[in-house]
């Protein structure tokens, strides 16, 4: 039986309960995955250059067992996303995509509301206008039903997401308590859940219960665009609407309560059945506060004016329409929802493995029912082979089908004139209490194929990597009748994924001897914010890690080391020309970034590293106190309109950074002093072209050269290290760089070169604890070149001279390993760097402090 449960979980990630195999004990887990669609079809307003929704997501995952029967678990996700996505779905003939041209880009900005009349025949069918006879001055009309997805830009936005989970075990049960929170600029989720497990009948079977509490909180900046046009009155008038100094905003709160039931039966040493029933109870704002219904209003008693003017036989209206021809009105609302729904979800699985081919069949099906009139249906099916050697693919297929809510629809016919003051009037009451055109309410079918690919390692990881690509279509409906073609799209998802199993390298070891320590080592801790001064003197080792750095910047602007005014930086900060006047400045900036490390010793001279990044940043701006009076000018048009988004929203990018690949050679080595050379290059797949949205029709241009998400040249990083230690003391320096080795990158700028040196000094407390102080001294060059193509420049950090400087800082840190045990080999640290000195080039906002934090993994 043991056999089989074993096989179950490493095959398929079953749970299977207290099989005495900790998969998730003492376990570190961390993935990457990207999403992306593809483009829609516009009907004409191709070509479109903007890029549609894709997401980057990093996920990580700890687990320890802190006793034999207490454990405890965590889990980290990030998600930032952006791009072109639908937020109102209209007749073709409205012209929601409207054609633009800006230099050599072409593509659709989103129209909701515009001035121009649309027309349908006496069965309100959407009719086409070709302009008017020559002859006769009669409108040429024929209908076109065709409708078409609104998109909208949104420019990088991140969610993060963290939660706990601790539990108890027994011999033949479990409880666990967890909560976390997400949060993300407009939204804020709070959960906490508990849980429990229960084995019998010998223990194959097993009951797993679960309860959840989610409190979440909405408060959306309303797009400053389109406010104007959006009939937000409904709203208003239930105090979810107000005003702030930074925007119209929209505020909501729900809460979620759901319950669950599973139930677990090994029916053989080859198959398993699982079965589980949910109950999720919603009430409050659960509507999107970006996502718009368009309602076309058309008064039917119109009566033509002019009678059989031309003696046919034909009545037409003054304006030209033929009688036929009814003139009406598309107007915009935010979508509304119901403010109660109830969600009962019907799950099963089952599990059979086949000795023949040594794989696992792995079958599932989820019936979802709602009172909003939403049944789904899921089957997804996978296949997973192993190939020896540790190697195991993994193809499936999933299909999806959904019915529309009952609120849905793609947009709204009133038949009634609308009326004159639009954005203050009561027309909503002219519609249904809930309406949305959000085509994830809408019926489709989904059918996708993928396969991933692992690799499992004798030393406790494991790799993976996986693709799987969607058909997004109504016509996949179970029963049809689907949303029509302009709602089909496609997408992909891929992911990378590490896991480390340090139970696995605990069992691999005769005796459960650990020697990690004394492999891997030199005795001399090295800071948090120091990388490259350590090297693993055995050939064959391995070591696995994740850096976490932090960086922020807030206060006064500088020009060098002097605080520098407002006038100054408006005269001064930017360019000469009244035109490229500073009209606001940084406020605040953060940056997040998430490196993994990937360390091998072919030799016990030669250590081989690969280094993959995740980057996020956020920038407030300020609007620069009464810029007209400072410069003589106000800001030209173009900026004008931007600036109200920059002081408003603020800007996000995240993704992929740039790749580390390095070569760790050992010059000098005694027990107690060592000397090692780095030469390493990063490659460029960090996206420089990170762009903002398009606001009031005039394009937001470049994003400025420090929200990128890398450099964008290839770069070389040589380090020299020096390590050395005396009892409890240890010590060490380095002298490292970044040398950019092409002048430009894809966007036309090149990131200045740095130097760096820093020395520090540590004392070991205990024999697993010590604490560090470090210096630091940091000269970085200014941006070299420009963008190619258009920037906004209002802001200093829209110039490449107000890039680089000299800074001095110092560290202190805190470094505690594990000798012994299950968890033996595992290292954290924490550095602290706080500012001391700072000589900005140009005009820059000051430095605040910055953090530092390491796990490694050493066998």
């Amino acid at each position: 039986m043991q056999a089989f449960t074993v096989a179950a979980q490493i095959l398929l990630g079953v749970q299977v309960p207290n099989t005495g195999v900790a998969a998730e004990d003492d376990s570190a887990d961390f993935q990457y995955s990207h999403y992306q669609e593809g483009k829609r079809n516009l009907y004409g307003s191709r070509p479109d250059s903007r890029n549609p929704i894709e997401v980057d997501s990093i996920h990580g995952r700890a687990n320890a067992m802190l006793t034999d029967r207490i454990k405890l678990g965590f889990n980290y996700v990030q998600d930032t996303w952006s791009g072109a996505t639908p937020i109102a779905t209209a007749p073709l003939v409205f012209g929601g995509n409207h054609r633009y041209t800006s230099g050599t880009a072409t593509g659709a900005s989103p129209f909701i509301s515009p001035p121009n009349t649309m027309y349908v025949d006496r069965n309100f069918n959407p009719m086409q206008y070709h302009g008017d006879d020559p002859n006769t001055g009669i409108g040429l009309f024929s209908q076109n039903r065709q409708l078409v997805h609104t998109l909208s830009t949104a420019s990088p936005e991140t969610r993060r997401q963290g939660d706990f989970r601790l539990g108890y075990e027994w011999d033949e049960a479990e409880a666990n308590l967890g909560g976390g929170v997400s949060s993300e600029r407009d939204y804020e989720s709070r959960f906490v859940n508990l849980g429990g497990r229960i084995d019998f009948n010998q223990k194959l079977t097993s009951l797993n219960l679960g309860l959840s509490y989610t409190n979440s909180d909405t408060n959306a900046l309303l797009d400053h665009d389109a406010t104007p046009y959006i009939n937000v009155r409904a709203y208003r008038e239930s105090g979810q609407i107000r005003s702030t100094t930074t925007g119209t905003r929209l505020t909501g709160t729900k809460e979620d309560i759901a319950a669950s039931l599973g139930l677990t039966q090994i029916l053989s040493k080859d198959a398993l059945i699982q079965a589980d029933l949910s109950f999720t109870h919603s009430s409050g704002y659960m509507a999107n506060p970006y996502k718009v219904m368009e309602a076309l209003f058309v008064d039917p008693n119109q009566i033509p004016d002019l009678i059989d003017p031309f003696g046919d036989g034909k009545d037409y209206f003054s304006d030209g329409r033929p009688a036929d021809v009814l003139k009406g009105d598309l107007r915009a609302f935010l979508e509304k929802r119901p403010t109660l729904r109830n969600q009962w979800n019907l799950g099963g699985r089952y599990v059979q493995y086949f000795h023949t081919f040594d794989a696992a069949l792995h079958f599932d099906y989820r019936f979802s029912h709602d009172d909003w009139g939403i049944n789904s249906h899921t089957f997804e099916a996978d296949w997973v082979q192993p190939l020896g050697s540790g190697w195991t693919v993994t193809p499936r297929v999933r299909y999806y089908s959904q019915d529309a809510a009952d609120f849905y629809k793609p947009y709204l016919l009133v038949n009634q004139a609308v009326s004159s003051n639009f954005t203050t009037s009561n027309d909503y009451r002219k519609l249904p209490d809930y309406y949305s055109s959000d085509q994830r309410l809408s019926g489709y079918g989904t059918l996708s194929g993928g396969i991933s690919v692992s690799k499992q390692f004798a030393k406790g990881i494991t790799l993976e990597t996986g693709f799987e690509y969607y058909t997004h279509s109504g016509s996949l409906k179970i029963g049809g009748n689907g949303e029509g073609n302009y709602s089909n799209f496609n997408y992909f998802v891929a992911n990378a994924g590490l896991k480390v199993n340090f139970s696995a390298v605990g069992a691999g070891k005769a005796g459960g001897e650990h020697h990690h320590h004394a492999h891997h080592h030199h005795g001399a801790e090295i800071p948090a914010g120091v990388m490259f001064a350590h090297m693993m003197d055995q050939a064959d080792a391995v070591m696995v890690g994740y850096r976490y750095m932090y960086s922020a910047q807030a206060g006064d602007m500088l020009r060098g080391s002097s605080v520098a005014s407002d006038p100054a930086i408006v005269n001064f900060g930017c360019g000469s020309a009244n035109i490229d006047k500073c009209f606001i400045a940084p406020e605040r900036m953060s940056m997040h970034m998430h490196m993994l490390d990937l360390m091998y010793a072919p030799t016990d001279w030669l250590n081989l590293m690969l280094m993959p990044q995740f980057v996020d940043m956020d920038m407030d701006m300020r609007q620069i106190a009464d810029p007209a009076a400072y410069a003589g000018l106000p800001p030209p048009p173009n900026k004008l309109n931007h600036i109200t988004h920059h002081i408003s929203a603020g800007h996000s990018t995240g993704g992929v950074g740039d790749t580390g690949m390095y070569a760790l050679f050992k010059l000098f080595g005694t027990p107690d002093h060592h000397v090692n050379l780095t030469l390493g290059v990063t490659a460029p797949t960090g996206d420089v072209s990170n762009r903002l949205r398009r606001n009031h029709a005039v394009d937001g241009g470049f994003n400025d050269y420090g929200m990128q998400l890398g450099s964008g040249t290839w770069d070389f990083k040589p380090a020299l290290s020096y390590t050395g230690q005396y009892g409890e003391w240890s010590w060490g320096a380095q002298v490292n760089g970044t040398k950019r080795l092409d002048n430009k990158n894809a966007s036309g700028y090149a990131l200045g070169d740095i130097i760096q040196s820093t020395a520090w000094g540590s004392y070991q407390w205990l024999d697993w604890l010590s604490t560090s102080v470090r210096g630091v001294y940091t000269a970085q060059g200014a941006v070299r070149g420009q963008f190619d193509g258009l920037i906004q420049t209002m802001a200093p950090s829209d110039f490449p001279k107000n890039y680089g400087g000299q800074y001095w800082d110092v560290g202190f840190g805190v470094n505690a390993r594990v000798l012994s045990g299950d968890l033996a080999g595992n290292s954290l640290s924490f550095e602290w760097l706080e500012p001391v000195a700072t000589k900005q080039n140009g005009y820059q906002l000051e430095r605040d402090a910055a953090l530092a934090a390491t796990w490694t993994y050493a066998f």
